[in-house]
């Protein structure tokens, strides 16, 4: 369907989860949202919604899990976004989203996870992550980045971050001093050729590192105190010697990949 009546879900006072993918929407069908007032889940994936009114889920104070990906979204729907202080889990992914403004999600704070991979995304405003201060997961994976997000130090909760397959040339030093939780970040098939030597410092909480296919890359990581490494992938790179105090360094590494 691409038309939602207005009094569709009239009298459904007590509806948590609604799922509407799957159909030939072009817009939110804001009115017929109105007194949903119990929502906590809905699906708008895989439409062919452009546009979101400003009031779309102003009446969805419990909504927890929105999907809005798989749709032709040109920008981040700020405005429909402001009342969503119960938000958990946003994905936008799958839309034509080329830029992220500053406080773009500045009143999600309950938010925990957000998916913005397989966008054209070029660029982000250096705060246009700030307000989130409970995200964990981040998924800027299959974009256009050019310069390394620096809008992540606005994320002290963060814990899973996927930005590979875009094309970022360089990290810089200290670039995740303010991420102190990551366990995981993914950012393979990126022309990196540097890397800041105390990018990937201190911290302790690391699991998985995959730099594959960083192809002028040159030199080994330095990992002080990144000692819970379990695997760090640096498949197709340049760097040609290991420290010979690695394998001290890193006691519970159980894969190294460096083909």
């Amino acid at each position: 369907d691409s038309f939602i009546h207005p009094e569709a879900f009239s009298g459904l006072h007590q509806l948590k989860v609604l799922m509407l993918q799957n159909n030939q929407l072009k817009t939110v069908p804001n009115s017929a949202l109105k007194n949903l007032h119990s929502l906590q889940s809905l699906r708008l994936d895989a439409n062919h919604i452009t546009t979101v009114p400003d009031d779309s889920f102003e009446s969805l104070q419990q909504l927890r899990h929105l999907w809005l990906d798989d749709n032709n979204l040109m920008e981040v729907p700020v405005g429909s976004l402001r009342h969503q202080a119960n938000l958990r889990a946003l994905t936008l992914a799958l839309n034509r989203i080329l830029y992220i403004p500053d406080n773009a999600f500045a009143n999600l704070t309950s938010l925990v996870v957000l998916h913005l991979h397989n966008n054209r995304i070029n660029e982000i405003g250096d705060n246009c992550f700030s307000g989130l201060v409970n995200l964990e997961t981040l998924d800027l994976n299959f974009n256009n980045l050019k310069v390394f997000p620096k809008a992540i130090q606005a994320l002290p909760k963060l814990k899973e971050l996927g930005f590979h397959s875009n094309d970022i040339a360089s990290i810089p030093e200290g670039a995740f001093h303010n991420n102190p939780l990551l366990k995981t970040i993914h950012l393979y098939d990126n022309p990196l050729s540097f890397v800041g030597a105390s990018a990937f410092q201190n911290l302790s909480s690391l699991h998985s590192l995959m730099l594959r296919g960083a192809s002028m890359m040159q030199d080994f990581p330095i990992l002080t105190w990144t000692n819970n490494l379990e695997s760090l992938t640096l498949s197709g790179t340049k760097i040609s010697s290991i420290p010979t105090d690695l394998c001290e360094d890193l006691k519970v590494l159980r894969t190294l990949d460096l083909s």
